[in-house]
Formats: structure tokens, sequence, C-alpha cells
């Protein structure tokens, strides 16, 4: 069974791109907020995803740093790096989280399975389902 332990409204802020001869690169830089029962808080300055299109194949490697309070309370911080391929850029992407916090009630976090997906969100942005298997 899986449960979603974060979820993270993600707001496109810039995008810089090159295409050359054997694909394309992209890096999306980002902010955005985070609203759940295990965390309250903000994405900090610096996040970005950075995407690369190669024979058809979408790969990307976002990361990004997490300010704010756990279910505790406690105020903490999460770095996030979420991976994910598809040969298919039309469909949802499903994505592999790692995750490490200085937060005691979601260090458990650090060595749970994980899962994402990202579902598209208004014209600019994203939102970003983690879960955990």
């Amino acid at each position: 069974m899986q449960q979603e332990v974060l979820t993270i409204q993600v707001v496109i802020t810039g995008e810089t791109r090159v295409k050359g001869a054997a694909g394309e690169a992209g890096m999306v830089a980002f902010t955005g907020t985070v609203d759940c029962p295990n965390f309250h808080g903000v994405i900090l300055p610096g996040g970005v995803d950075t995407q690369r299109m190669v024979n058809g194949r979408l790969t990307l490697s976002a990361r990004y740093m997490l300010e704010g309070t756990d279910a505790d309370g406690n105020v903490c911080r999460v770095f996030i790096e979420n991976n994910g391929a598809t040969d298919d850029p039309t469909q949802p992407m499903t994505t592999t989280p790692a995750i490490f916090t200085d937060s005691p009630a979601l260090q458990w976090l650090e060595t749970a399975a994980l899962r994402g997906t990202l579902e598209p969100h208004g014209p600019d942005g994203v939102i970003i389902h983690i879960f955990a298997e």
C-alpha cells in the first residue's frame, strides 16, 4: 500500500535551453510551496530541473531544498533529488525521489522506497506527489 507523504506545488520561474546536433537540454528554475500533513513550507531559491532529450527519450533530474515545519511543528529542511525518464513526454511521468532531512519526524523518508508523479498545474507549474511504498 502506498501513502502520499509530500505534495509540492511548483511554479516555474525561468527556463534556459540549448539544442545541439545529438540532443537538447534545458534547465528549468522554480519555486513553490508545500502544504500537506507531514510538512508545511516553501521551496528555497535555487531549485532547478535539468532536462535532456536524446533520441526521443526525456530524462529529468530536479534538485531542490524545502524549508518549513514538520508534522511535530519543528523547523526543518528537506533536500529532494527527483529523477525520471520517459519515451513519451505527453504521458504522466513517474519519478524516483531521494530525500535527506534534518527533521527527526521525517527521517524515515531517507530510507523509504519512494515514488513520485508529476501532474501539470496551470501554464507555469506542476504538482509533485511523493508516495512511500
